[in-house]
């Protein structure tokens, strides 16, 4: 390795001479130069030479040889002061394009399917224009003939800079032979010889030969205007004026020179649009990309080519809501927009691409189909802006009038023609929902769900949910009212998991908070489904909820009583567990501690194996074990006597959280102006207890202890 090395050091010394000589680099730098490419030396030349590497060395290289650069155009300058003659070229003028070059080469030898690698090499020969360039290309296409922007790049070289109309169009061919499922193969190789086409009638029309372009070029009325008056300055140089006989006889002769090119111009594509289509007869894309290089293109018979690429596309994708709906979009003047209807050419529009979506839905009837009709049609009625400024229910426009009775005629159609599924009918459930029908969305939501999407999760969620809005917003629910959405919770348990209406129970609490005895049966029924359904592990729990509930509203007895019977459920989830827990300890009375302590053993009779659980026990043992109240010194002194010797304080803390050590607490308490709370440490053997316990089960206990702070 060393002897190679050397061997590449020494073949370094001419040109590191010639910076010397030049004054470009004096003896110190080129010392630092050769210190840095023996090192970059060394590393290509271990046994398993990184890709960086490689890259490093090259960005080394050329940052050298633009300093290079920058101070032989300063030296040159000097001597042109002087009046000394140009800088002539010498060895260190190439070498340092010849080192990446080099190094290039031995990058993409090693790293051969690096894709990122060969461009970068061939965009380093193209901007210094080297000879290597035709060699690396030939290489890439070599080892990388699957990849079409390989092909396009050669070719697209040969074509602009090599100027080799032939080699590039053999290059195309080629990689359309290899791909021939490539769509921007086609696409390019179709550009390359229209663009081709092209340059040559350019030529022309520079030449005085011949006039126009085969590109559609909409000039303005004062250009041409222009034009005509200014005919005399587009006559070619060696025009004579004759008479006018004569001058008919020449714009005859352009004319059919014309005539050729789009005549070539259309052979040329039509031929290239069949064997496109042969090769990719399922690409919808494909023929949308030609229809629109037919369009931009002034060529003969360019509309009797249109009509037979629009004829061939809905013969082959006719059954496709896509190809619909991009033939529906083509009569609307920019297509990613919706027409205004309050125009009169936006009405137009909207009305030609409603005739599309009639014929699309009797010709080929899908939900897809469907969907994108509904949506047309929504956005039309409520334009986006429109939407998020109305909160409240749909006031549309008279224009929008006559599409909404549409838009509920194509929701009967969807239905009529089994094209309706769970996303539709929601969607036209809250369409009644918009302008505001509310009896009739509930009507049509109650048919949908007692009738054919009876197991419908998201028609039964928007049910109860629009339900329950509607009562919580009015003056004051009635006993009907609350009993009517009662009913209708239960039927939607019997359809739906719990876990997927947690929010619908959250709103249901909230509704029925104020009766009692709505809320007891909401609580009962709510135990019910989770004995069906069962809590979860983690994420948002409703066993939790419904406990915070009970909480706040009827003490913490009450909570413990409820939670309770949610945990001799068969499956009560976790995260109750957890919940439960943290609600004892930031409870803090005298019973808190031997509940805590019985939920987690309770919790760890199914969650042995949790990690998270054994360390909430250890860090109760260890740091939370009880709470004591003092009202003063003498408080103080008689809880102490109650404890346990082995038992001792970790810290005292205020209201407002500040942390005391024990002597300070003596000293604090002895005033008795105020209230603290002592925090007690469980014991020793409690602690250790879960300790052992944890490691006999877990294998590993050492997370308790690094993780407990």
């Amino acid at each position: 390795m060393a002897d190679v090395v050397q061997y590449r050091m020494e073949r370094m010394v001419p040109e590191l001479d010639d910076l010397e000589r030049r004054g470009l680099f004096n003896r110190r730098e080129i010392a630092e130069i050769v210190k840095a490419r023996r090192k970059f030396e060394y590393r290509l030349k271990r046994p398993s030479p990184l890709k960086q590497d490689f890259l490093e060395y090259i960005e080394y290289e050329k940052q050298l040889d633009r300093l290079r650069l920058l101070r032989r155009k300063s030296v040159s300058r000097e001597l042109k002061e002087k009046g000394n003659k140009k800088m002539k070229k010498s060895v260190s003028d190439f070498a340092g394009v010849r080192r990446i070059i080099e190094i290039y080469r031995m990058a993409t030898s090693r790293f051969k399917g690096d894709l990122q690698l060969w461009f970068q090499y061939l965009e380093f020969c193209k901007e210094r224009k080297n000879g290597r360039m035709k060699k690396a290309l030939a290489q890439v296409m070599r080892f990388h003939p699957k990849v079409p922007a390989v092909w396009i790049y050669a070719a697209a070289w040969e074509f602009d800079h090599n100027l080799n109309v032939a080699a590039a169009r053999a290059i195309m061919q080629s990689g359309l032979r290899v791909c021939p499922t490539s769509e921007d193969l086609w696409v390019e190789y179709l550009r390359m010889e229209l663009t081709f086409l092209n340059k040559l009638k350019m030529r022309k029309v520079i030449l005085g030969e011949d006039d126009g372009t085969l590109v559609r070029d909409d000039k303005d009325a004062e250009e041409k205007q222009w034009q005509d008056e200014n005919e005399d300055l587009f006559m070619s140089l060696d025009e004579k004026k004759e008479d006018s006989n004569e001058l008919n006889v020449q714009n005859e002769h352009v004319d059919k020179k014309l005539d050729f090119f789009r005549e070539h111009g259309f052979s040329i594509l039509h031929t290239v649009y069949k064997g496109a289509i042969d090769a990719l007869p399922s690409s919808l894309s494909l023929r949308k990309k030609f229809l629109e290089i037919v369009e931009a293109t002034d060529l003969a018979h360019s509309e009797e080519l249109q009509r037979e690429i629009l004829a061939d596309m809905r013969r082959d994708f006719f059954k496709d809501p896509e190809y619909w709906e991009w033939l529906a979009r083509l009569k609307i003047s920019d297509p990613q927009t919706t027409p205004d209807i309050s125009l009169e050419t936006g009405l137009s529009q909207v009305d030609d691409v409603v005739q599309v979506y009639e014929e699309a839905i009797q010709i080929a009837p899908s939900v897809l189909m469907f969907n994108k009709y509904i949506k047309f049609l929504m956005d039309v009625i409520i334009p986006k802006g429109e939407e998020m400024q109305n909160s409240g229910p749909l006031a549309p426009s008279s224009p929008a009038t006559e599409y909404i009775a549409h838009l509920l005629e194509v929701f009967d159609k969807a239905e009529t023609m089994d094209c309706l599924d769970e996303g539709l009918a929601s969607q036209n459930i809250m369409f009644y929902l918009q302008m505001g029908k509310f009896d009739e969305a509930m009507k049509l939501a109650e048919k949908f769900c007692e009738g054919r999407f009876s197991n419908a999760k998201q028609l039964w969620i928007l049910r109860v949910t629009e339900q329950m809005k509607h009562i919580a917003n009015s003056a004051g629910p009635s006993k009907a009212d609350l009993s009517s959405t009662f009913d209708l919770l239960k039927k939607m348990v019997k359809k739906v998991a719990v876990s997927d209406v947690e929010s619908i129970w959250v709103m249901a609490l909230e509704l029925f908070a104020n009766d009692k005895k709505y809320s007891g049966k909401l609580l009962d029924l709510s135990l019910v489904s989770l004995a069906k359904d069962g809590g979860t592990d983690d994420g948002f729990s409703l066993p939790a909820t419904l406990v915070d509930f009970i909480h706040r509203k009827n003490g913490i007895q009450q909570a413990r009583d409820f939670y309770r019977r949610l945990i001799t459920l068969p499956h009560p989830g976790l995260a109750i567990f957890k919940h439960c827990i943290d609600l004892e300890i930031s409870t803090g009375d005298n019973d808190s501690l031997a509940n805590a302590r019985k939920l987690l053993e309770s919790a760890l009779t199914t969650y042995s194996k949790d990690i998270s659980l054994w360390r909430e026990y250890y860090s109760l043992e260890t740091k939370v074990g009880f709470l004591l109240y003092l009202d003063g010194y003498a408080d103080l002194l008689r809880q102490l006597s109650r404890v346990d010797p082995k038992v001792e304080f970790v810290q005292i803390r205020m209201y407002s959280s500040t942390e005391l050590t024990k002597d300070e607490v003596t000293e604090e308490v002895k005033g008795g102006s105020y209230r603290r709370i002592a925090t007690v440490m469980g014991t020793s053997e409690t602690a250790n207890a879960v300790y052992w316990r944890a490691k006999k089960v877990l294998g590993d206990a050492s997370l308790l202890t690094t993780s407990v702070q």
